[in-house]
């Protein structure tokens, strides 16, 4: 029996069960669970998503439902890579760094972990740093 401030909940096996109702019996069977929820934004990406060759979804689907959750913020990347379909980069990416520079980023470091029929997920977080400027003053 769980109780919380509102509600009771009776967490066990079900009569119609009974031979599990007679293991129970013997053991003291305990349940562990763990709940974790958090508020998700559409697309539920923010970088980059890699589809695999044979999704379900589809590349025509998901590229028209991107189209229409947010209007030109994603690059659709067609591949010839025997894992991989098509890849959606944000374009704040590529303002950073060119569609070359990611998608061999990406078919070195990802593409081999991609199954067939998967949509997989990519934080590609960028860190520009600039070392040793050099600026020349003016004295008036």
């Amino acid at each position: 029996m769980i109780n919380n401030n509102r509600h009771n909940y009776q967490i066990g096996v079900p009569d119609r069960i009974p031979f599990l109702r007679a293991i129970m019996k013997e053991r003291n069977l305990k349940y562990a669970i763990s709940i974790n929820f958090e508020e998700i934004k559409l697309p539920p990406f923010q970088d980059i998503l890699i589809v695999g060759r044979n999704c379900s979804q589809g590349k025509i689907g998901l590229t028209k439902s991107f189209e229409m959750l947010v209007p030109n913020g994603y690059e659709s990347i067609e591949t010839d890579d025997e894992r991989v379909e098509l890849v959606f980069i944000n374009r704040h990416i590529l303002k950073k760094m060119s569609t070359l520079s990611v998608m061999n980023i990406l078919e070195k470091n990802v593409f081999p972990f991609v199954s067939e029929g998967e949509l997989i997920r990519v934080d590609f977080k960028i860190n520009i740093s600039i070392d040793n400027l050099e600026i020349t003053a003016t004295l008036e």
